[in-house]
């Protein structure tokens, strides 16, 4: 049983907040409605019960927090809107990497699509499909885990009939199987057939939780729906008239037994001022009636163990892919993005390296030669490829986020992170492996034989030629984890050559860096006990390693890693129960801003 206690949103700008104090059961067996209208706090509710949205209260899975669970996504699967998946990714492709990061195996992911009806489907792309399809596809995700419990935010809204009524129908499956379900909805009549009780919400506070029969009986009866600065007098001139009239509190109360002229008539003759006066047919909900020990559908008994309100709620404590290379590797190859970029990377190195050639190869270091570096970009095409491949790791996951700070893991997992610099830095070394025979090929046929560096006698210009790429990639891979995009992930790998190295520059230029040099020279003499002449290889690796643009990426990468480092900490601080902090994660709300 997952209990709901005590759910409070945070105030914003002097405002109440969006929900207060709700405490309700999602029992085994049961599928529980949570009703209201637009902007009544339902999504806000939701958010709260799994831990996206950070407030006070507590969510307890069979008595335990939700929060302390090692893989809540296998407790409660959730749907929050539609499918964060890439539009370019097929419904197969997507459910399969989902599968990598739950530790699942990929069979997993046609046996659903066949249970959600999309088998004929599966390998169509997620931007050709319709919001049946769509809905259906979420469901599909939520239920990969093969969660006891779901959490579902109005799943079938804008939905035809037909769709709606099957979601429905996958419902009372779950909740047949043994499963607890909760599910929100604005429609009265349609969560009255679907849920065993139904929790109405108005105002962000609970205002009814009654058995959906007693509801169904009570509040979808045909009535007048009245609001008035004076409700209360009018209610009972209407209850002397012998009407049945429910309060709703505020200003708001519904007439049953009386037509909507009756009522304004009543009104009229003792002046009182109406604001709504309108008729409601049966099958709407009338509005809700303010729980109070007279009514025992209302009454909430207190729950033991229950958290302090004062006390906030921490966000969950996050966790990673249970398998993040399959996951990271499947996520890569699943677009055909990385082919067009390593492709474009390849042509512009060797159209670099004929540039270079034509310039006068003779005077040109061997680095730009093998790398196809002219003299008017900022980095080889090979490593600006590198980088972007690296940052669209990240960039991706964010933009489409497979992966959300929910239920799911999180997409900036230490595990998660490892596996991403190791296909990149994989990728990197591909890349520029691949562009050193392209532009060999390419000065050969424009220098000829003579004229062409051998790569494999230049090893250390081959060596600092690979790591130049990977630094790129893992540069664009821990800028794009940090600031969340790839614009500026990519962004922040031109920064180097163009903003940090010049500085650099600027700080050892001259003497400065002459002694820089020398420096590091006599230490490696010192550590090797060797006279500084003799190993000219090491000497000539130690000066390629103190020019501005090494020390400049070696500067960015320590300190975006600082930077992911306090990230981390400040996570693991919030999930030990620090101050919360509004989530700024990936679930999107397509809909309801409560």
């Amino acid at each position: 049983m997952i209990q709901a206690i005590g759910l409070t949103s945070l105030p914003r700008r002097n405002t109440p907040p969006a929900v207060a104090d709700l405490t309700f059961d999602i029992r085994p067996g049961e599928v529980t409605g949570l009703l209201g209208p637009a902007r009544s706090g339902k999504t806000t509710a939701v958010r709260l019960l799994l831990g996206v949205q950070s407030g006070k209260g507590a969510t307890l899975v069979d008595g335990c927090p939700l929060r302390d669970l090692a893989r809540p996504e296998r407790a409660v699967g959730a749907v929050l809107g539609d499918v964060p998946g890439h539009p370019r990714r097929t419904a197969r492709g997507h459910l399969r990497m989902l599968c990598a990061a739950h530790g699942l195996p990929a069979s997993r992911a046609d046996d659903l699509l066949e249970t959600v009806g999309l088998g004929a489907t599966a390998d169509r792309r997620l931007g050709t499909y319709s919001l049946g399809m769509d809905r259906r596809l979420a469901f599909a995700v939520a239920l990969l885990p093969d969660p006891h419990a779901l959490v579902l935010d109005d799943p079938v809204r804008d939905l035809p009939p037909r769709e709606a009524a099957w979601m429905h129908a996958l419902v009372r499956r779950h909740a047949a199987a043994g499963g607890a379900v909760l599910l929100t909805g604005r429609d009265p009549g349609a969560l009255a057939r679907t849920a065993d009780r139904i929790v109405v919400l108005d105002g962000g506070r609970i205002t009814a939780d009654e058995p959906a029969d007693s509801f169904a009986g009570t509040r979808l009866r045909a009535h007048v729906a009245v609001r008035s600065p004076y409700a209360q007098r009018l209610a009972g001139l209407l209850a002397e008239g012998g009407a049945e009239v429910v309060a709703a509190g505020g200003s708001r109360i519904a007439v049953y037994g009386a037509t909507s002229a009756a009522v304004g008539e009543t009104a009229h003759r003792h002046g009182i001022l109406l604001h709504q006066l309108a008729d409601r047919p049966a099958g709407s909900a009338a509005a809700p009636r303010e729980p109070g020990p007279d009514h025992e559908a209302g009454e909430r008994p207190v729950r033991r163990g229950a958290v302090p309100r004062s006390r906030p709620a921490p966000l969950r404590t996050p966790h990673g892919p249970l398998q993040p290379l399959r996951y990271e590797l499947r996520r890569c190859f699943g677009l055909r993005t990385p082919w067009p970029v390593a492709a474009a990377a390849v042509a512009g190195s060797a159209l670099g390296a004929l540039a270079v050639a034509r310039g006068g190869a003779a005077h040109t270091p061997p680095l730009r030669l093998l790398s196809g570096w002219p003299t008017g970009l900022p980095l080889p095409p090979a490593a600006l490829g590198a980088a972007l491949l690296g940052a669209l790791s990240y960039g991706q996951e964010f933009a489409f986020p497979a992966l959300t700070p929910g239920l799911g893991p999180e997409p900036r997992a230490p595990r998660l992170l490892a596996a991403k610099l190791a296909v990149s830095g994989a990728l990197a070394l591909l890349l520029a492996l691949l562009a050193a025979l392209a532009d060999t090929s390419a000065l050969r046929l424009a220098l000829g034989p003579a004229g062409v560096p051998d790569p494999l006698v230049l090893s250390a210009t081959t060596a600092g030629w690979a790591a130049l790429c990977v630094a790129c990639a893992w540069t664009g891979v821990l800028a794009a984890c940090a600031f969340r995009t790839t614009a500026l992930g990519l962004a922040a790998v031109l920064s180097v050559p163009l903003l940090v190295a010049p500085g650099l520059r600027f700080l050892l230029g001259g003497r400065t860096g002459a002694q820089f040099r020398d420096a590091a020279e006599a230490l490696w003499s010192v550590a090797t006990g060797a006279p500084r002449t003799d190993d000219r290889a090491a000497l000539a690796a130690l000066r390629s390693a103190t020019q501005p643009l090494v020390v400049a990426l070696v500067l960015s990468l320590s300190c975006l890693v600082i930077a992911y480092l306090a990230s981390a900490l400040r996570e693991r601080r919030r999930g030990r129960g620090s101050t919360p902090v509004h989530s700024t994660g990936a679930v999107r709300i397509d809909h309801e801003e409560a």
